[in-house]
């Protein structure tokens, strides 16, 4: 699969930045995964140690991976749902966080979460070689040419992510859920129901995830209390 563009060059630049803001935050990720793959190659030579966060066979691997493509992540606060705001497109807030899939001879093998700390971009985690792999077949599947009608959303108090989708033709905003949101939510019983995700080449409408967002988001809620 021939990796994409960055998708936060290709997004409004009003949610996690400007086009500089991606490339300081692209460089910061080229930066800081050179140092992981230096450090890991030379000091665990061909070992791959337990619980390793990118899915590799081996930690030489690392040597052909690579930084791929990265986007900003948005977040919707849960108590905006649970008031019964339906507009969720308009809801979604950047976070100030970004991920970057990590690819292996163009199969995705994890993800980079990068934060700004003093003014500095740099990586503070890997991991998450699943939901690599679904965001990169979501947006081969969803995006347009240039990738600039997808949004990565995570609802962090419903533990679900979906990529929202803005249709070319009439400009509403679907969603795909990705694998969180699909055991979580049970949103794949769901449309299987309803027929809803196979009328709109399996995107869902957000009339479909409201009321499983907002009964997840108060379990949760109320289970911390």
């Amino acid at each position: 699969m021939t990796s994409a563009p960055l998708l936060a060059q290709n997004i409004s630049s009003d949610i996690a930045g400007t086009t500089e803001q991606a490339r300081l935050v692209s460089a910061a990720a080229q930066r800081d995964f050179a140092d992981f793959v230096q450090f890991n190659v030379q000091r665990r030579g061909g070992t791959l140690p337990a619980e390793f966060p990118l899915e590799v066979n081996d930690v030489q691997d690392l040597k052909d991976a690579k930084i791929s493509y990265g986007f900003p992540v948005y977040s919707i606060p849960p108590q905006d749902v649970l008031a019964g705001r339906s507009d969720l497109r308009s809801l979604a807030k950047a976070t100030g966080e970004w991920r970057f899939v990590i690819s292996l001879h163009d199969t995705p093998i994890g993800l980079a979460t990068l934060r700004q700390d003093n003014g500095r971009w740099g990586i503070t985690s890997y991991g998450g070689s699943v939901l690599a792999k679904d965001v990169d077949a979501a947006i081969a599947v969803h995006g347009n040419s240039t990738r600039s009608n997808l949004r990565f959303i995570r609802i962090y108090q419903a533990m679900s992510d979906f990529l929202e989708v803005v249709s070319p033709t009439d400009a509403r905003a679907r969603f795909a859920p990705l694998q969180a949101a699909r055991q979580t939510l049970l949103l794949q019983q769901r449309s299987e129901k309803t027929g809803t995700a196979s009328a709109n080449g399996g995107l869902l409408e957000q009339s479909d995830i409201l009321d499983p967002l907002r009964a997840s988001i108060k379990t949760n809620m109320d289970n911390f209390r």
